[in-house]
């Protein structure tokens, strides 16, 4: 089914629960502008329904979201960095949303996060992470510049140099370091999963509303729009590169 019309973000409400999963499995959750836009309004609206009181946020599959897709930047190499801009800045747009929602946002990665949308797990309140969960950013291997909040928000939250360390060699963090490191609140083995985000969002769901906004509200980052702009700027900089070309192609196996 083609991009524009799939139903990327499956949306299901609960018991004062709202349920946002990425469903594009069979692309690993890749981040292309239709499924962008889905979450980036879903997250925008978490209050139309007066009932709801928790966001979750969770993908289909074996990964939480690799990123955005390489393939998409391969389709379309004519016009990348209009492309880029579009694609980054929907992204830049979803994790500001998720900030800026009222309600607590608890993610559940039970895969692998690659790439810009380490975002969607920076901007949550509360990250349960499994055995399965790993977080890799993959920029300097392919060619790109950093976006997501890999510069812009990850180093106040595990220290800048472990987060150059990571960005600059490549590294995977681990769910064990990820916990270490404060990226992750809680670990959680594979199969406990769904009872532990039932107790988590029944424990949220008693906490008073307006000081659960406020709260959230106080701790967002002043400066959030501007670092993730100049995040953009340099991405599409830098993706129009010959080196950056190259390096989407021999990543998807399309040398020469």
């Amino acid at each position: 089914m083609p991009d524009d019309t799939a139903n990327m973000v499956q949306v299901s409400s609960r018991d004062g629960v709202l349920t946002l999963t990425l469903n594009r499995p069979e692309r690993h959750n890749s981040l292309v502008p239709a499924l962008l836009r889905q979450l980036r309004d879903e997250l925008s609206a978490c209050t139309s329904d007066p009932d709801t009181r928790v966001v979750v946020l969770r993908a289909a599959g074996e990964s939480f979201s690799t990123g955005g897709d390489l393939r998409g930047f391969l389709d379309h190499a004519g016009d990348i960095r209009n492309y880029s801009e579009e694609l980054v800045g929907l992204l830049n747009a979803t994790i500001v949303a998720e900030f800026d929602c009222p309600l607590p946002v608890v993610v559940a990665v039970d895969g692998q996060v690659t790439g810009g949308s380490l975002g969607l797990v920076l901007a949550a309140d509360i990250v349960l992470v499994t055995e399965n969960a790993s977080f890799r950013p993959y920029y300097v291997d392919v060619g790109f510049s950093p976006d997501g909040g890999w510069t812009a928000l990850l180093p106040e939250i595990i220290g800048r140099k472990r987060a150059s360390a990571v960005q600059l060699l490549n590294q995977v963090i681990s769910a064990e370091q990820a916990l270490q490191w404060g990226l992750a609140t809680a670990y959680v083995d594979s199969p406990e999963l769904e009872q532990a985000l039932t107790e988590l969002c029944g424990q949220l769901q008693e906490k008073k509303a307006g000081s659960v906004h406020y709260t959230r509200r106080l701790m967002r980052p002043d400066d959030l729009e501007s670092r993730l702009d100049e995040e953009k700027r340099r991405f599409v900089e830098q993706v129009g590169t010959v080196e950056a070309m190259q390096g989407v192609r021999a990543f998807l196996g399309q040398d020469g």
